[in-house]
């Protein structure tokens, strides 16, 4: 088992013919984590780069998976973990599986994962709470999923997380900032992205249309 680099990810990414703004997403968490990543392991705690980055690349798979996927049954992020099981990865299935903001609703997970998630796990996970299409506060993040996680109330209106579920959710999502942002050395207004992933998808693309090539050689 080896972690996939850049253009394996890449590469993996293609495989599931995704739509355009999928790949959009994904390039903004995987380049927020990437630049994240680095900055930590420039300031001398240890961090693997290459799973961060390919984790991150990879976060959203079984949003983009064929109907008939044995991981379609999942729950978010558990299925992107079995999917990349699947393709010989499973060392990239913790970061990937518990990157979702869901995640933090679940008090007794949410404190399971903060007391053992690796610096890589969090880093993907802060990744995903600033990503969006483009690089976005947590202000702008949160302000989309209270829209797009609807609650319904009794008379079947969506309503969207109550309160205290918002409370409790930014609070930890909150810690999580701090806690990334403080092991890169940097404010969250300071967090850019670094440019891997367009020349990674090139380089992918390249090898698809050269084994096409040569497969179809007689």
């Amino acid at each position: 088992m080896t972690v996939p680099g850049r253009v394996e990810a890449a590469a993996l990414l293609l495989s599931l013919d995704p739509p355009e703004w999928f790949v959009r997403h994904s390039r903004a968490v995987a380049e927020v984590a990437g630049w994240l990543a680095a900055r930590i392991d420039g300031r001398g705690t240890p961090v693997d780069r290459r799973l961060v980055e390919s984790a991150a690349l990879l976060h959203d798979a079984d949003k983009a998976l064929p109907p008939d996927d044995p991981a379609q049954g999942l729950a978010h992020g558990d299925g992107s973990a079995a999917w990349l099981t699947r393709q010989g990865h499973p060392e990239l299935a913790r970061a990937v599986a518990n990157h979702p903001v869901t995640r933090l609703l679940d008090g007794d997970r949410y404190k399971r994962w903060a007391a053992f998630a690796s610096r890589e796990e969090r880093i993907v996970a802060y990744a995903d709470r600033r990503a969006q299409q483009r690089l976005v506060s947590m202000d702008e993040r949160f302000a989309s999923w209270s829209r797009r996680y609807p609650r319904l109330d009794v008379e079947g209106r969506e309503v969207g997380w109550d309160e205290a579920e918002l409370r409790a959710v930014r609070a930890r999502a909150d810690r999580l900032e701090a806690d990334v942002c403080r092991a890169a050395g940097v404010k969250p207004g300071d967090v850019r992205r670094l440019a891997w992933t367009g020349s990674a998808l090139r380089a992918a693309r390249d090898r698809a249309r050269t084994a096409a090539h040569e497969g179809a050689k007689p």
